[in-house]
């Protein structure tokens, strides 16, 4: 038996089943909504891993952990 996703929303505290072109609509935005949120995360996961390559490498060279603060 396959089950069916009820999705309600509050409007005017009162509690309102989304159906049809509305429930469509609410997936949809739903689904880009997730997606723009992980293209996020994922730039600022990319940047975190750079400058923390960056570091790393600065550190490699030599470099004290007050040099490379100055830079």
């Amino acid at each position: 038996m396959a089950t069916v996703e009820k999705i309600y929303v509050g409007i005017d505290n009162e509690r309102v089943e989304l159906t049809g072109a509305e429930l469509t609509a609410f997936k949809a935005q739903r689904t880009k909504d997730q997606a723009e949120a992980k293209a996020i995360q994922d730039e600022i996961d990319a940047r975190l891993a750079a400058r923390a390559s960056a570091l790393a490498k600065l550190a490699a060279l030599g470099l004290t952990e007050a040099e490379i603060g100055a830079l």
